[in-house]
């Protein structure tokens, strides 16, 4: 009720009670308030008349019941309808219970992201994982990012889970991250983004760190190779692109978290980051891992070097589409490499998957991949990109995506706007109509 009678947006008393409604029916504590208001029955009889519906007995249990039925469905009518009203938002970082890795020197800060807007960079005190910030209202949580600034002694940070807590509706995100934070470790992050799932809702404090407890949801690299058989990467990524396909055709107002879809777990991104990681040789080359953005660095340079020598010797692309393409690619690497300095080479790759798909381009860039030197270095040969037909079947798969305008969150991007210019998908010609 304080929560309620705190927001400045409201001037009438009828106001103030649908806005109580809501919060409510999205606390699932609608049923439970009824119940107490009605046991009062001497404001019963001082509110209504005898023939009330509310007070015969076995309508009022009736009502009641038909109430607590509502608890089965996540309702977010309070958070999409009161965009203005500054909210307390708790944030808890659970790093590994290992102590080598438990605790860091640096200056660690996050940036959360909503349906409805997103903060700016804030600090966490130093010492504490645990803090509380007001943020006008963020919608439904979709992102969170992490980093530090690499500082002191021993800056390296393993981070679990991060959870935040809006404190007026209760509703619980848990963002996975199961991965380092620092320079010389992993693959050199001092920033992660995190993609958030909605949790139960927990009665206290102490229960929200024990429901997120345990191992992350998402892998550890995308770099790691993976047990899965064609079959299984090809269903999990036929699953991902039907979620996008009818997310887009249903109506504006009836479509969920694209965010989700595209980077959550079981999302297109992940399923994209494994079917393209199937078959790579995840070698040590010189005491070095070696990560699939060291791959697409590597086909940049050949590319870029092929380019120079056939301008100095005077050759002019015999395909200028197929050289566009080329010119995309390469310039797309350039610009994740100069706008993510704080990424590591995973969350690169990650970035390269998510702007690529956002602009239609991953498919085109498929045939080039799989004709540059270091895919036969890098990749077996019975991976998606050297094998003919998995590469057909990745490329048709993409290309029923190309009708849809992604538009993506800004957290996902890092500001990297599309390109003026798009490959062109090659379409089969419509069949002609049968004659009535």
């Amino acid at each position: 009720m304080r929560n309620v009678q705190s927001m400045e947006e409201i001037k009438t008393p009828i106001g103030y009670a649908r806005a109580w409604i809501r919060l409510a029916l999205e606390k699932k504590l609608l049923s439970r308030h009824f119940r107490e208001l009605l046991s009062n029955q001497d404001l019963l009889r001082g509110s209504y008349k005898r023939y009330a519906f509310l007070r015969c007995d076995d309508e009022r249990e009736q009502f009641l019941y038909h109430l607590l039925t509502l608890n089965a469905v996540d309702f977010f009518c309070f958070t999409n309808t009161f965009h203005n009203t500054v909210i307390p938002y708790q944030v808890i970082i659970i790093p590994t219970r290992k102590m080598s890795a438990s605790t860091t020197t640096a200056n660690v800060w996050v940036r959360i992201a909503g349906t409805l807007g997103e903060t700016k960079p804030i600090q966490v005190p130093r010492g504490s994982n645990q803090m509380f910030f007001q943020h006008k209202n963020l919608g439904i949580l979709s992102t969170l990012s992490i980093g530090h600034d690499d500082s002191g002694m021993s800056p390296n940070w393993m981070v679990e889970h991060v959870i935040v807590r809006n404190e007026v509706t209760g509703h619980t995100y848990k963002f996975p991250c199961g991965r380092w934070l620092g320079r010389n470790v992993d693959d050199g992050s001092i920033e992660r983004l995190l993609v958030g799932e909605l949790m139960p809702l927990a009665a206290n404090d102490a229960n929200i760190v024990e429901s997120c407890r345990g191992p992350p949801s998402r892998p550890r690299s995308p770099s790691v190779s993976r047990r899965s058989t064609v079959g299984q990467l090809q269903n999990m990524l036929s699953d991902a692109v039907n979620s996008l396909v009818k997310h887009f055709h249903k109506a504006e107002k009836e479509r969920g978290n694209l965010t989700i879809l595209l980077c959550g777990d079981g999302g297109l991104v992940p399923s994209l980051e494994q079917v393209l990681g199937f078959g790579f040789k995840s070698s040590r080359f010189f005491s070095r891992n070696l990560y699939l953005w060291d791959y697409l660095v590597r086909v940049q340079a050949f590319y870029i070097t092929n380019v120079k020598q056939n301008k100095a010797e005077g050759k002019r692309p015999t395909n200028p589409e197929h050289y566009r393409i080329i010119k995309s690619f390469c310039l797309l690497v350039d610009r994740i490499g100069k706008a993510s300095s704080t990424l590591g080479k995973d969350d690169r790759f990650q970035l390269f998957i998510v702007l690529s798909v956002r602009d239609h381009l991953l498919s085109c860039f498929l045939d080039p991949l799989a004709e540059a030197p270091p895919t036969s270095q890098m990749f077996e040969e019975y991976c998606f990109l050297r094998d003919p037909e998995l590469r057909e079947f990745l490329q048709k798969l993409l290309n029923t995506l190309h009708e849809f305008n992604m538009v993506v969150e800004g957290s996902l991007t890092k500001g990297i706007a599309s390109p003026s210019y798009n490959c062109t998908v090659m379409r089969p010609p419509p069949s002609p109509r049968r004659k009535p």
